[in-house]
């Protein structure tokens, strides 16, 4: 199956009552295991790059020529997309022009004004080639592969704004986190998400900072209108652990050092086994 467009699978997924999952990718490895795992729970996928990860993994067209060809080399058959997460105005014409299916324009620290002027003139590109695009307003807290956020609220009337200018989606800050929570972290405002959804009706919302939100909190979001749902932190912690256990273990190949593709073996299970956890949790098992 070719990249597709997030709208349809989002627009599903709001009117379902779940949610799909995006997942960041950093290489080939990470690739493949979300692919494999989402074909094998049925479920649609978001695949999120940052532009961090799109410098590391050599430009955004090498990233589409390693995931259009791993679509047809593992007979991928459910619908994905490849995403540009947080991306900057120029960030985005360039993931456009290299065939990513969806882009986001984080123009969240812009003033209201200038975020709504770059948004509306991305959103006439991205409907002409027919893509899917998001948009952010109130940043998300913490930091994510230097995006940082204060975590404010989002104001609803310019929710309604952004979201009146055709976007498939919409990110609004309502206390989330990138990376992990503290422990004085204060929750979910669920008051802000409710009125941002009678604000924008049925447009699909995402909720950044996935990783470490109590499930019920979740859910809760997921049944106030969030339909896409970003995890980053948690892939990244498990492929740590994973790797460090196998490093300690000493299993190199008789003193001649470590086969790459045996070292990173474990990092990609624990990325299997973090993801088939959030589409369960997100409920897009068998939806694709």
């Amino acid at each position: 199956m070719a990249l597709v467009s997030a709208a349809e699978m989002l627009t599903k997924a709001k009117a379902g009552k779940y949610a799909v999952g995006q997942f960041n990718i950093n290489n080939l490895e990470w690739t493949k295991s979300i692919l494999l795992t989402a074909e094998e729970l049925k479920s649609p996928v978001i695949l999120g790059v940052s532009e961090g990860a799109g410098k590391y993994m050599c430009g955004y067209k090498t990233i589409v020529g390693m995931v259009n060809g791993m679509l047809e080399e593992l007979n991928i058959t459910v619908p994905v997309a490849l995403h540009l997460d947080h991306g900057s105005y120029e960030g985005a014409k360039a993931c456009i022009a290299a065939g990513f299916s969806s882009v986001m324009f984080d123009g969240s620290h812009y003033p209201i004004e200038e975020n709504v002027e770059k948004t509306k003139e991305l959103v006439a590109e991205c409907k002409a080639k027919g893509l899917s695009i998001e948009a952010e307003v109130g940043s998300i807290g913490g930091e994510e592969d230097g995006v940082i956020g204060a975590g404010e609220c989002a104001d609803p009337e310019e929710c309604k704004m952004v979201a009146d200018l055709g976007v498939t989606m919409l990110a609004a800050g309502i206390g989330n986190i990138h990376g992990k929570y503290p422990e004085n972290w204060a929750g979910l405002s669920f008051e802000t998400l409710d009125a941002i959804q009678a604000k924008t009706g049925d447009m699909p919302l995402v909720l950044h900072g996935g990783t470490g939100i109590p499930a019920d909190m979740i859910k809760k979001a997921i049944s106030l209108g969030v339909a896409k749902i970003n995890v980053n932190t948690e892939c990244q912690l498990a492929f740590q652990e994973a790797t460090r256990k196998y490093i300690e273990e000493g299993k190199d190949l008789q003193g001649k050092g470590f086969d790459p593709r045996k070292l990173l073996a474990p990092g990609a299970e624990a990325i299997k086994a973090t993801v088939k956890e959030k589409m369960e949790l997100f409920g897009s098992v068998g939806k694709a």
